[in-house]
Protein backbone atom coordinates (compact mmCIF):
# COMPACT_ATOMS: atom_id res chain seq x y z
CA UNK A 1 0.00 0.00 0.00
CA UNK A 2 1.63 3.17 -1.14
CA UNK A 3 -1.46 5.71 -0.95
CA UNK A 4 -4.44 6.45 1.28
CA UNK A 5 -7.66 6.03 -0.64
CA UNK A 6 -10.13 9.59 -0.62
CA UNK A 7 -13.43 8.75 -1.80
CA UNK A 8 -15.03 12.19 -3.32
CA UNK A 9 -18.32 12.77 -3.38
CA UNK A 10 -20.04 11.60 -6.46
CA UNK A 11 -16.41 10.42 -8.01
CA UNK A 12 -16.05 7.12 -9.69
CA UNK A 13 -13.21 6.15 -8.26
CA UNK A 14 -11.15 7.45 -5.31
CA UNK A 15 -8.43 9.79 -5.36
CA UNK A 16 -4.83 8.61 -4.08
CA UNK A 17 -2.99 10.88 -1.43
CA UNK A 18 1.05 9.03 -1.27
CA UNK A 19 2.58 8.24 1.88
CA UNK A 20 5.86 9.17 1.19
CA UNK A 21 7.79 12.11 -0.69
CA UNK A 22 8.19 11.55 -4.78
CA UNK A 23 11.21 9.59 -5.55
CA UNK A 24 13.22 12.21 -6.41
CA UNK A 25 12.79 14.52 -3.43
CA UNK A 26 13.77 11.34 -1.13
CA UNK A 27 17.04 10.85 -3.56
CA UNK A 28 17.67 13.97 -3.18
CA UNK A 29 17.20 14.11 0.06
CA UNK A 30 19.79 10.85 0.54
CA UNK A 31 22.36 12.77 -1.73
CA UNK A 32 22.85 15.28 -0.13
CA UNK A 33 22.73 14.41 3.53
CA UNK A 34 26.09 11.84 2.31
CA UNK A 35 27.47 15.17 0.87
CA UNK A 36 27.20 16.92 4.44
CA UNK A 37 28.61 13.36 6.30
CA UNK A 38 31.83 13.15 3.40
CA UNK A 39 32.28 17.03 4.07
CA UNK A 40 31.71 17.36 8.01
CA UNK A 41 35.48 16.95 9.48
CA UNK A 42 37.03 18.46 6.61
CA UNK A 43 34.59 21.48 7.66
CA UNK A 44 35.46 20.99 10.95
CA UNK A 45 38.59 19.13 11.50
CA UNK A 46 38.46 20.20 15.33
CA UNK A 47 39.93 16.63 16.60
CA UNK A 48 37.04 17.08 19.68
CA UNK A 49 34.02 17.21 17.04
CA UNK A 50 35.66 14.36 14.80
CA UNK A 51 36.11 12.07 17.53
CA UNK A 52 32.10 12.66 18.23
CA UNK A 53 31.77 11.96 14.36
CA UNK A 54 33.54 8.76 14.72
CA UNK A 55 31.00 7.74 17.94
CA UNK A 56 27.90 8.89 15.58
CA UNK A 57 29.09 6.07 12.42
CA UNK A 58 29.49 3.48 15.16
CA UNK A 59 26.33 3.59 16.27
CA UNK A 60 24.73 4.02 12.81
CA UNK A 61 26.71 1.04 12.10
CA UNK A 62 24.96 -0.40 14.89
CA UNK A 63 21.47 1.16 14.74
CA UNK A 64 20.76 -0.50 11.05
CA UNK A 65 21.97 -3.28 11.85
CA UNK A 66 19.61 -3.87 15.24
CA UNK A 67 16.98 -2.42 13.15
CA UNK A 68 17.55 -4.86 10.34
CA UNK A 69 16.78 -7.73 12.77
CA UNK A 70 14.23 -6.00 15.56
CA UNK A 71 12.83 -3.43 13.19
CA UNK A 72 11.70 -5.85 10.36
CA UNK A 73 11.15 -8.96 12.25
CA UNK A 74 9.46 -7.62 15.57
CA UNK A 75 11.54 -9.16 18.20
CA UNK A 76 13.19 -6.83 20.24
CA UNK A 77 16.59 -7.65 21.50
CA UNK A 78 18.81 -5.86 24.33
CA UNK A 79 21.74 -8.22 23.80
CA UNK A 80 23.48 -7.50 20.73
CA UNK A 81 26.24 -5.98 22.95
CA UNK A 82 26.90 -9.44 22.75
CA UNK A 83 28.69 -9.26 18.89
CA UNK A 84 29.64 -5.85 19.76
CA UNK A 85 32.02 -7.40 22.40
CA UNK A 86 33.07 -10.16 20.14
CA UNK A 87 34.02 -7.45 17.22
CA UNK A 88 35.89 -5.73 19.28
CA UNK A 89 37.65 -8.91 20.89
CA UNK A 90 38.28 -10.23 17.26
CA UNK A 91 39.83 -7.53 16.11
CA UNK A 92 42.13 -7.49 18.98
CA UNK A 93 43.07 -10.98 19.20
CA UNK A 94 44.25 -11.30 15.28
CA UNK A 95 46.05 -7.86 15.89
CA UNK A 96 47.87 -8.77 19.01
CA UNK A 97 48.71 -13.09 18.21
CA UNK A 98 49.45 -12.06 14.46
CA UNK A 99 51.46 -9.06 15.42
CA UNK A 100 50.02 -6.73 12.92
CA UNK A 101 50.88 -3.10 13.23
CA UNK A 102 48.51 0.02 13.60
CA UNK A 103 47.49 1.77 10.77
CA UNK A 104 45.43 0.83 7.66
CA UNK A 105 45.61 -2.72 7.83
CA UNK A 106 43.64 -2.86 10.87
CA UNK A 107 40.61 -2.14 9.08
CA UNK A 108 40.57 -4.75 6.58
CA UNK A 109 39.89 -7.03 10.13
CA UNK A 110 36.55 -5.33 10.30
CA UNK A 111 34.64 -8.02 7.42
CA UNK A 112 36.13 -10.68 9.37
CA UNK A 113 35.17 -9.38 12.52
CA UNK A 114 31.37 -9.20 11.26
CA UNK A 115 31.74 -12.53 9.72
CA UNK A 116 33.33 -14.40 13.25
CA UNK A 117 29.94 -12.26 14.89
CA UNK A 118 27.19 -13.35 12.25
CA UNK A 119 28.75 -17.26 12.57
CA UNK A 120 28.72 -17.10 16.45
CA UNK A 121 24.72 -15.68 16.36
CA UNK A 122 24.00 -19.00 14.43
CA UNK A 123 23.75 -21.27 17.02
CA UNK A 124 22.97 -18.58 19.87
CA UNK A 125 19.79 -17.48 17.55
CA UNK A 126 18.64 -21.16 17.07
CA UNK A 127 18.10 -21.79 20.33
CA UNK A 128 16.57 -18.20 21.37
CA UNK A 129 14.34 -17.64 18.49
CA UNK A 130 12.11 -20.36 19.65
CA UNK A 131 10.56 -18.29 22.19
CA UNK A 132 9.28 -14.48 21.88
CA UNK A 133 8.61 -11.23 23.36
CA UNK A 134 9.71 -10.98 27.32
CA UNK A 135 11.23 -13.96 27.36
CA UNK A 136 13.11 -13.25 24.14
CA UNK A 137 14.32 -10.23 25.80
CA UNK A 138 15.30 -11.32 28.79
CA UNK A 139 17.39 -14.42 26.89
CA UNK A 140 19.34 -11.91 24.85
CA UNK A 141 20.23 -10.26 27.99
CA UNK A 142 21.54 -13.00 29.55
CA UNK A 143 23.78 -14.10 26.94
CA UNK A 144 25.30 -11.39 26.86
CA UNK A 145 26.43 -11.15 30.53
CA UNK A 146 27.60 -14.80 30.27
CA UNK A 147 29.82 -13.65 27.35
CA UNK A 148 30.60 -11.18 29.50
CA UNK A 149 31.61 -13.19 32.29
CA UNK A 150 33.39 -15.46 29.57
CA UNK A 151 35.61 -12.68 28.83
CA UNK A 152 36.23 -11.62 32.25
CA UNK A 153 37.23 -15.55 33.03
CA UNK A 154 39.14 -16.65 30.02
CA UNK A 155 42.15 -14.88 31.24
CA UNK A 156 44.47 -16.88 28.76
CA UNK A 157 42.48 -15.41 25.70
CA UNK A 158 40.95 -11.98 27.20
CA UNK A 159 43.81 -11.24 29.80
CA UNK A 160 40.57 -10.74 31.80
CA UNK A 161 39.88 -7.76 33.45
CA UNK A 162 43.31 -6.30 32.67
CA UNK A 163 42.07 -6.04 29.10
CA UNK A 164 43.97 -6.01 25.83
CA UNK A 165 45.66 -3.09 23.74
CA UNK A 166 45.88 -2.47 20.48
CA UNK A 167 48.42 -0.84 18.45
CA UNK A 168 48.80 3.05 18.18
CA UNK A 169 48.14 3.68 14.48
CA UNK A 170 51.07 5.06 12.65
CA UNK A 171 48.79 8.56 11.99
CA UNK A 172 48.64 11.46 14.51
CA UNK A 173 47.89 15.06 14.95
CA UNK A 174 44.66 16.17 13.75
CA UNK A 175 44.34 14.02 10.85
CA UNK A 176 44.03 10.75 13.58
CA UNK A 177 40.05 10.66 13.80
CA UNK A 178 39.39 11.01 9.60
CA UNK A 179 40.90 7.57 9.18
CA UNK A 180 38.39 5.87 11.49
CA UNK A 181 35.97 8.46 10.50
CA UNK A 182 35.12 7.80 6.63
CA UNK A 183 35.71 3.95 6.96
CA UNK A 184 32.73 3.85 9.67
CA UNK A 185 30.71 6.32 7.03
CA UNK A 186 31.37 3.66 4.49
CA UNK A 187 30.51 0.69 6.32
CA UNK A 188 27.35 2.57 7.23
CA UNK A 189 26.61 3.13 3.87
CA UNK A 190 26.67 -0.41 2.89
CA UNK A 191 24.49 -1.13 5.87
CA UNK A 192 22.52 0.75 4.99
CA UNK A 193 22.13 -0.40 1.50
CA UNK A 194 21.64 -3.76 2.76
CA UNK A 195 18.75 -2.77 4.99
CA UNK A 196 17.13 -0.76 1.60
CA UNK A 197 17.49 -4.21 -0.39
CA UNK A 198 16.08 -5.95 2.89
CA UNK A 199 13.17 -3.94 3.10
CA UNK A 200 12.17 -4.04 -0.91
CA UNK A 201 12.53 -7.92 -1.23
CA UNK A 202 10.65 -10.58 -1.33
CA UNK A 203 12.56 -12.20 1.99
CA UNK A 204 11.87 -8.27 4.03
CA UNK A 205 7.93 -8.64 2.98
CA UNK A 206 8.29 -11.82 4.92
CA UNK A 207 10.07 -10.42 8.03
CA UNK A 208 7.19 -7.55 7.96
CA UNK A 209 4.70 -10.71 7.68
CA UNK A 210 6.37 -12.56 10.52
CA UNK A 211 6.12 -8.88 12.59
CA UNK A 212 2.79 -8.57 12.01
CA UNK A 213 1.35 -12.13 12.65
CA UNK A 214 4.11 -15.27 13.00
CA UNK A 215 1.87 -17.82 13.12
CA UNK A 216 -0.64 -16.36 9.80
CA UNK A 217 3.14 -15.78 8.13
CA UNK A 218 3.60 -19.79 8.85
CA UNK A 219 0.40 -20.63 7.30
CA UNK A 220 1.28 -18.63 4.18
CA UNK A 221 4.18 -20.67 3.39
CA UNK A 222 6.86 -18.60 4.67
CA UNK A 223 9.91 -20.50 6.21
CA UNK A 224 9.53 -18.59 9.57
CA UNK A 225 12.67 -19.69 11.60
CA UNK A 226 15.18 -19.62 8.95
CA UNK A 227 14.11 -15.91 7.87
CA UNK A 228 14.46 -15.34 11.65
CA UNK A 229 17.84 -16.73 11.51
CA UNK A 230 19.37 -15.00 8.45
CA UNK A 231 18.02 -11.70 10.06
CA UNK A 232 19.36 -12.48 13.42
CA UNK A 233 23.06 -12.71 11.43
CA UNK A 234 23.03 -10.29 9.27
CA UNK A 235 22.23 -7.60 12.19
CA UNK A 236 25.22 -9.56 14.02
CA UNK A 237 27.56 -9.27 11.09
CA UNK A 238 27.35 -5.01 10.98
CA UNK A 239 26.80 -4.66 15.15
CA UNK A 240 30.06 -6.89 14.96
CA UNK A 241 31.39 -4.28 12.48
CA UNK A 242 30.79 -1.75 14.66
CA UNK A 243 32.42 -3.73 17.44
CA UNK A 244 35.80 -4.14 15.18
CA UNK A 245 36.22 -0.14 13.69
CA UNK A 246 35.52 0.82 17.99
CA UNK A 247 38.67 -1.33 19.57
CA UNK A 248 41.62 -0.14 17.37
CA UNK A 249 39.86 3.58 18.46
CA UNK A 250 40.02 3.46 21.95
CA UNK A 251 43.33 1.64 21.69
CA UNK A 252 41.82 -1.00 24.41
CA UNK A 253 39.53 -3.54 24.99
CA UNK A 254 38.08 -4.56 28.35
CA UNK A 255 35.17 -6.95 29.11
CA UNK A 256 33.05 -4.46 30.70
CA UNK A 257 33.29 -2.27 27.91
CA UNK A 258 32.75 -4.40 24.99
CA UNK A 259 29.96 -6.30 26.48
CA UNK A 260 28.34 -3.29 28.05
CA UNK A 261 24.55 -3.12 28.57
CA UNK A 262 23.80 0.37 28.05
CA UNK A 263 25.10 -0.40 24.49
CA UNK A 264 21.95 -2.10 23.66
CA UNK A 265 19.74 0.48 25.71
CA UNK A 266 21.76 3.33 23.51
CA UNK A 267 21.20 1.41 20.14
CA UNK A 268 17.60 0.85 20.88
CA UNK A 269 16.82 4.69 21.93
CA UNK A 270 18.29 5.26 18.59
CA UNK A 271 16.31 3.16 16.63
CA UNK A 272 13.16 3.55 18.57
CA UNK A 273 13.52 7.61 18.41
CA UNK A 274 14.13 7.95 14.87
CA UNK A 275 11.56 5.22 13.74
CA UNK A 276 11.69 1.61 14.56
CA UNK A 277 10.97 -0.77 11.08
CA UNK A 278 11.62 2.69 9.02
CA UNK A 279 14.80 3.13 6.60
CA UNK A 280 15.45 6.91 8.03
CA UNK A 281 14.87 6.19 11.35
CA UNK A 282 18.21 4.70 12.38
CA UNK A 283 20.01 7.53 10.67
CA UNK A 284 18.10 9.83 12.04
CA UNK A 285 18.19 8.70 15.40
CA UNK A 286 22.36 8.01 15.64
CA UNK A 287 22.47 11.39 13.82
CA UNK A 288 20.65 13.51 16.15
CA UNK A 289 21.08 11.66 19.65
CA UNK A 290 24.79 10.48 19.50
CA UNK A 291 25.77 13.99 19.26
CA UNK A 292 23.63 15.24 21.88
CA UNK A 293 24.64 12.34 24.28
CA UNK A 294 28.83 13.50 23.74
CA UNK A 295 28.00 17.12 23.64
CA UNK A 296 25.93 16.39 27.04
CA UNK A 297 28.72 14.14 28.49
CA UNK A 298 31.72 16.67 27.52
CA UNK A 299 29.28 19.23 29.90
CA UNK A 300 28.41 17.29 32.48
CA UNK A 301 30.19 14.31 32.23
CA UNK A 302 31.57 14.22 35.87
CA UNK A 303 28.78 14.55 38.29
CA UNK A 304 26.37 12.08 35.43
CA UNK A 305 23.66 15.35 34.59
CA UNK A 306 24.34 14.22 30.83
CA UNK A 307 22.23 10.84 31.50
CA UNK A 308 19.71 12.97 32.64
CA UNK A 309 19.54 15.34 30.24
CA UNK A 310 19.79 12.76 27.44
CA UNK A 311 16.78 11.10 29.16
CA UNK A 312 14.53 13.67 29.54
CA UNK A 313 15.09 14.40 25.98
CA UNK A 314 13.92 10.79 25.09
CA UNK A 315 10.99 11.13 26.94
CA UNK A 316 10.06 14.43 25.07
CA UNK A 317 10.64 12.91 21.62
CA UNK A 318 8.68 9.98 22.52
CA UNK A 319 5.90 12.07 24.51
CA UNK A 320 5.40 13.90 21.08
CA UNK A 321 5.45 11.68 18.92
CA UNK A 322 5.31 7.77 20.14
CA UNK A 323 5.99 6.11 16.51
CA UNK A 324 8.84 7.82 16.37
CA UNK A 325 10.55 10.92 14.20
CA UNK A 326 9.83 9.65 10.94
CA UNK A 327 6.66 8.02 11.16
CA UNK A 328 5.18 10.91 13.32
CA UNK A 329 6.80 13.28 10.51
CA UNK A 330 4.94 10.88 7.94
CA UNK A 331 1.77 10.93 9.70
CA UNK A 332 1.46 14.42 10.36
CA UNK A 333 2.45 14.89 6.18
CA UNK A 334 0.05 12.76 5.28
CA UNK A 335 -2.50 14.03 7.17
CA UNK A 336 -2.03 17.42 5.80
CA UNK A 337 -2.23 15.81 2.15
CA UNK A 338 -5.87 14.20 3.30
CA UNK A 339 -7.44 17.60 4.57
CA UNK A 340 -6.17 19.17 1.46
CA UNK A 341 -7.75 16.57 -1.06
CA UNK A 342 -11.09 16.71 1.01
CA UNK A 343 -10.96 20.34 0.85
CA UNK A 344 -10.82 20.55 -3.16
CA UNK A 345 -13.78 17.87 -2.73
CA UNK A 346 -15.72 20.11 -0.76
CA UNK A 347 -15.19 23.54 -2.96
CA UNK A 348 -16.45 22.26 -5.95
CA UNK A 349 -19.25 20.22 -4.75
CA UNK A 350 -21.83 22.64 -4.99
CA UNK A 351 -20.66 23.30 -8.59
CA UNK A 352 -20.97 19.94 -9.42
CA UNK A 353 -24.16 19.59 -7.76
CA UNK A 354 -25.69 22.45 -9.64
CA UNK A 355 -24.73 21.28 -13.41
CA UNK A 356 -26.72 17.67 -12.18
CA UNK A 357 -29.60 19.85 -10.79
CA UNK A 358 -29.86 21.76 -14.43
CA UNK A 359 -29.32 18.75 -16.11
CA UNK A 360 -32.16 16.64 -14.41
CA UNK A 361 -34.53 19.78 -15.24
CA UNK A 362 -33.81 19.77 -18.55
CA UNK A 363 -34.30 16.46 -19.09
CA UNK A 364 -38.30 16.94 -16.96
CA UNK A 365 -38.81 19.48 -19.42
Amino acid sequence: MTATEIAPVGAASPQHVPYRPPRAVRYGATAGLLVLLIAFPLVLPNPTVTSIGVFTMIYLIAAIGWNIFSGYSGYISIGHAAYYGIGQYTVALITIHAHLPGGWGLFGLLPVAGVVSALASIPIGFLLLRVRRHTFIVLTIAIMFILQLLAFNLTRFTNGSGGLTMPFPTWTGNFFNMPFYYVGLLAAVVAGAAAWWIRRSKYGLGLFAIRDDEERARGLGIKVTRSKLIAYAASAFFVGIAGGLYAPFVGSVYPQFAFDPTFDLAVAVLVFVGGIGTLSGPVLGALVLIPLQQYFYLQFGNANLYLIAYGVLFILILRLLPGGIVPGVTSAWRARLVARARARQEDTRPEDTGLKDDAGQKGRA
